[in-house]
């Protein structure tokens, strides 16, 4: 299936503190993003791509468009996404990650803003965000091909009659393959192994008696 890249404005992230502001111990444990689409129509999200960095679990939040007499609503489409499986350890800390609309929570259609809630509780990072964010709407659908009907759909025996002409009956050939093949294996299994004595043969002219002695 195509799709196309949505033009977007990603905001600078904003932090939220997580511990006790007066005391070195408070750090930035959560960013939030915000992804807006200034010369973008309400569209179907397709998919999300981005390279993270160090971000330990992802929440995205999305901005619908409902009707004209509605106010627009948040609705959250992904929670709590894991990025890393160990917050502690580098596992998936910088990898490529693709998002497909499948994946989410809710219908994706009818977007209008899309605000990614970034999460990394563990001390050893001094920085988390994810880069090389990338929105994709569908694309237009490809042309579907039209092939002629004896080629859509053949028939059981589309064989010329000619061909078929003097072949013997398939099932008659494989009974009778059948048939030999058992009377092959009773003459195998009925051989005997003595051994044949010499015996000779006398020819004596026609309308006579004869005998055979071995």
């Amino acid at each position: 299936m195509s799709r196309l890249l949505v033009p977007c404005h990603v905001k600078g992230a904003v932090a939220l503190q997580v511990g006790d502001v007066r005391t070195f111990q408070g750090r930035p444990g959560v960013l939030v993003i915000d992804v807006t689409f200034p010369s973008a129509e309400p569209f179907e999200l397709q998919e999300i791509t981005f390279k993270n960095y160090y971000t330990a679990f992802l929440t995205i939040r999305v901005r619908q468009h409902t009707s004209a007499h509605t106010p627009a609503k948040w609705v959250t489409c992904l929670r709590d996404y894991c990025l890393m499986s160990d917050p502690h350890s580098e596992d998936g800390a910088q990898e490529y990650v693709s998002l497909f609309k499948h994946q989410m929570l809710c219908d994706m259609a009818r977007v209008l803003e899309l605000r990614l809630i970034l999460r990394q509780p563990s001390p050893l990072w001094l920085s988390f965000t994810v880069e090389e964010l990338q929105i994709y709407q569908q694309g237009p659908k490809s042309p579907s091909m039209t092939f002629p009907k004896w080629l859509s759909h053949p028939g059981p025996c589309e064989q010329p009659a000619l061909l078929l002409e003097g072949l013997p009956d398939p099932s008659r050939v494989s009974s009778e393959v059948q048939q030999m093949w058992a009377l092959t294996e009773m003459i195998r299994a009925s051989h005997t192994s003595t051994r044949i004595g010499r015996f000779d043969i006398f020819l004596l002219p026609p309308g006579k008696a004869g005998d055979f002695r071995s």
